[in-house]
């Protein structure tokens, strides 16, 4: 697959697992349902519990983690003596991450930031960018915009056409419409909660055939890798937020799957 397809890792930043399966099982994410294997999301462990860390872990190649008890193979990882979920269908890249490893087999590495801790406004929101060889993060990319994804799609459209066809692509996503303020999505909502999450995750889904049609105009298959990278809280035993050891923090909504051109 590598080298051969075109590649996608889509964080939807935030979003936690328990509301993404009701949606999906009430019919009110039809695009996603479309998308996932089986119709269903998977239940996964995430390696951290805010965005800063699990990305730090997704980009070395720590994916969630299955629910289930025993050893997983991973999907990418970096040569590192004595790993025990390195395998023979995972891809090993020498390099400390897997954005460096794509771009040495040849991959143009496009980051599409969302929350802060892309946008380069600091050292710290300049770590993970400036991993890429090519990155962008606008105010209207980021929590506070309501069309957020929208304008990340716009960016996307431009800098997917300007990759010469023959190079493969590797797209990073991250969608900031969950993280909090979501209550901007639910008219009449004061403030956030487990429902204007849910309503947050309606528009996401609004926008994912543009999102999947744009990963395959380059007339080249796509193998995405669609998830969030913590849940958050919502009083739940008390806690608000994320950064906590909950398990609506943890606990998130996996898929992964392979897109054709013109399937959207």
């Amino acid at each position: 697959m590598v080298g051969a397809y075109d590649i996608a890792l889509v964080t939807v930043d935030t979003l936690r697992y328990d509301v993404a399966a009701e949606e999906a099982a009430a019919g009110r994410t039809p695009n996603v349902v479309r998308a996932l294997p089986g119709g269903r999301w998977e239940a996964r462990h995430t390696p951290a519990s805010f965005t800063y860390a699990a990305h730090h872990a997704f980009f070395a190649g720590f994916l969630p983690t299955p629910v289930t008890p025993g050893r997983h193979e991973r999907l990418f990882a970096a040569r590192f003596p004595g790993s025990e979920t390195t395998a023979d269908g995972t891809w090993v890249f020498d390099a400390p991450d897997l954005v460096t490893g794509l771009g040495q087999a040849g991959y143009h590495t496009l980051c599409l930031g969302g929350v802060g801790f892309f946008n380069r406004r600091s050292p710290l929101g300049s770590v993970l960018p400036e991993l890429f060889a090519e990155d962008h993060w606008r105010p209207e990319f980021g929590v506070t915009e309501p069309d957020s994804l929208r304008h990340q799609l716009d960016q996307l459209a431009a800098s997917a056409a300007a990759v010469p066809a023959d190079r493969p692509l590797f797209t990073f996503l991250n969608v900031s419409a969950l993280h909090q303020p979501n209550r901007h999505y639910l008219p009449g909502a004061a403030e956030d909660g487990r429902d204007s999450h849910a309503a947050a995750l309606r528009y996401v889904d609004t926008a994912l055939p543009r999102l999947f049609a744009l990963l395959t105009s380059r007339r080249r298959p796509c193998f995405v890798v669609l998830c969030a990278d913590h849940g958050t809280a919502y009083g739940e035993d008390g806690h608000q937020g994320h950064r906590v050891g909950h398990d609506v923090v943890w606990t998130v909504p996996y898929a992964e799957f392979t897109l054709t051109p013109g399937e959207w």
